[in-house]
């Protein structure tokens, strides 16, 4: 697709049922993920137990990887005052997608647009020297936009937006460093939600005033970025008119059934903020320095990662972030006794498992409603008796029968290290 091509093209009618069948509005309501209430408001989901799920076990991931990554996390409110927006330079260029103002106490305070004012501002509370940096702050938080009524749409296009942000602080000799370990990042996350980008976009500025005029700044910061991902070897585009307001970008791009693209990760390069804020680093010669604010997010907004995880795995998500990862499945109710135990045994061990009473229907009705889930434990009276479990995997795979020891270990072991394969027989199947 070229650069400037809009991505929202008509898709033959074969491609449209196709991507009817994996609409994430359709499957997440069917799983009883997310759902809406005009009392709420449009543009506004809310998460149902299943979906609370899926979205704790990848925001837990990702500070995860973070913390790894040497971030520290910070809470930040999502609230600041209008004067904030008009310093970082949010107002003059982004006013028309943020909420009003509302007036509090002879002031006016708006609904975040973004994290990073507020993160700059955090930077800027304590002195810091060049021994400190690069200084890496994460937060998963809450932003608001003023979306029209008529592009809303499920979980891809919402007015509170759950954002996986962050900001590094860093010198301007450590900032392609830092650009390229956050793409590693990215890559690394793709690999565990079992998804693939579909292309990698370079974002530069466009005729028109969106943006902040400092030719100087947008020509060093894009020859930063393009350094990046020449280095990282990664194929990718340039596109006019897709920067953010105060700095280009690179945009990781995935789409859905019928090829139309969204952003779902970013890495940016700012020389704005840090000027705007007046932010500075004592550097090896006792004198201030200006930092360098990389902005990036592994996997964007919680609600569009998502959406696109919905549709890219059809509901059947990889076992460490499907909402349910086992359904025990008694052959009788005598062997009632012996599944609860077994469903105890996966929750102490952080496994989320439900039980499938013989009351709801037949072992095959049963085996058929669960067919999302990752693993089904049958236990029939041969299995209540020896201690075992019989595995079907949703793949269709019947592992031999385990001793429940063993194979719950064997299946702690794929979750916990978030692999996307159901099972390893020794060959790494």
């Amino acid at each position: 697709m070229s650069p400037g091509a809009s991505p929202w093209v008509l898709a033959s009618p074969d491609v449209r049922e196709e991507t009817a069948m994996h609409d994430h509005r359709r499957i997440g309501r069917e799983l009883d993920l997310f759902d809406t209430d005009p009392l709420i408001g449009a543009g506004l989901p809310y998460w149902l137990p299943d979906g609370g799920a899926v979205r704790h076990a990848l925001e837990e991931y990702i500070r995860t990887a973070e913390r790894r990554a040497g971030y520290r996390h910070v809470y930040s409110p999502v609230l600041g005052k209008r004067e904030l927006y008009e310093i970082s330079g949010h107002w003059s260029h982004y006013s028309d997608d943020m909420f009003p103002p509302m007036d509090v106490g002879g002031e006016q305070v708006v609904l975040r647009p973004s994290l990073c004012p507020h993160h700059a501002l955090i930077y800027r509370s304590r002195s810091h020297s060049y021994r400190e940096l690069p200084l890496r702050m994460a937060e998963l938080g809450g932003m608001y936009r003023s979306e029209l009524s008529g592009v809303l749409g499920g979980l891809t296009r919402v007015r509170a937006i759950q954002l996986n942000d962050a900001h590094i602080f860093c010198t301007l000799d450590q900032v392609t460093d830092e650009a390229h370990a956050a793409l590693e990042m990215i890559g690394r996350a793709y690999e565990a939600l079992g998804i693939a980008p579909s292309r990698h976009r370079l974002s530069l500025p466009g005729p028109g005033g969106k943006y902040v005029a400092a030719p100087g700044m947008w020509e060093r910061a894009t020859a930063l970025l393009t350094d990046v991902l020449d280095r990282s070897g990664l194929p990718y585009e340039a596109a006019e008119g897709e920067a953010a307001f105060y700095g280009p970008k690179i945009d990781i791009q995935v789409a859905d059934g019928a090829g139309r693209e969204s952003t779902l990760s970013t890495v940016q390069i700012d020389f704005h903020q840090p000027e705007q804020f007046d932010l500075h680093y004592i550097g090896a010669d006792g004198v201030k320095h200006r930092p360098v604010m990389v902005h990036r997010s592994i996997i964007g907004s919680v609600e569009r990662a998502v959406a696109h995880l919905i549709e890219a795995h059809g509901g059947a998500f990889p076992a460490w972030l499907a909402p349910v990862q086992v359904a025990v499945l008694p052959v009788s109710d005598a062997e009632s006794e012996h599944a609860e135990a077994f469903a105890r045994r996966c929750r102490e061990q952080d496994l989320r498992a439900e039980v499938a009473e013989a009351e709801r229907g037949s072992l095959g009705a049963r085996i058929r409603q669960a067919r999302l889930v990752p693993y089904q434990a049958v236990i029939g009276p041969k299995e209540a008796v020896d201690g075992e479990v019989a595995l079907r995997l949703r793949d269709g795979r019947r592992p031999d029968p385990l001793p429940v020891g063993e194979a719950l270990a064997r299946i702690g072991v794929l979750v916990s290290s978030h692999s996307t394969a159901l099972w390893d027989d020794g060959d790494g199947a």
